[in-house]
């Protein structure tokens, strides 16, 4: 058996009291809040400034910098690589073929193909 005990009623009606107040703060401050009068900025009223970009400046702030910081990531990734000696680049040789799950001998384990009909040896094809 469960038994609910209920708060008191001093602690209920303070609850109360306390949303009731906070309810009516909101309203209350936006009512009173007035804006604030301050005088616009030099520069800022009527007067029309244009500052141009040219050309040079141009190039320099929207293709230079993202070039210059890809170089400074790029010599900061592969620096370290270059001073330990590391390659840099994929060894693309050729180098030895692997049968992954075949014989440990290579092909001399396999069986040799004992008469024409015989499928040891390998795959076989025909058309």
């Amino acid at each position: 058996m469960t038994t609910h005990v209920s708060p008191p009623a001093s602690s209920r009606s303070s609850r109360r009291a306390l949303r009731t107040a906070v309810l009516a703060a909101a309203p209350a401050l936006a009512l009173v809040a007035s804006p604030v009068h301050a005088d616009v900025p030099e520069g800022w009223g009527g007067e029309t400034e244009v500052n141009s970009l040219d050309t040079l400046n141009a190039l320099a702030i929207y293709v230079g910098a993202p070039l210059l910081l890809f170089v400074i990531i790029l010599v900061a990734v592969y620096l370290p690589a270059m001073v330990r000696g590391e390659k840099l680049l994929p060894d693309h040789s050729a180098g030895e073929g692997q049968w992954i799950g075949g014989p440990r001998q290579g092909v001399a384990e396999l069986p040799a193909p004992d008469n024409e009909n015989s499928r040891a040896g390998g795959a076989s094809g025909s058309w």
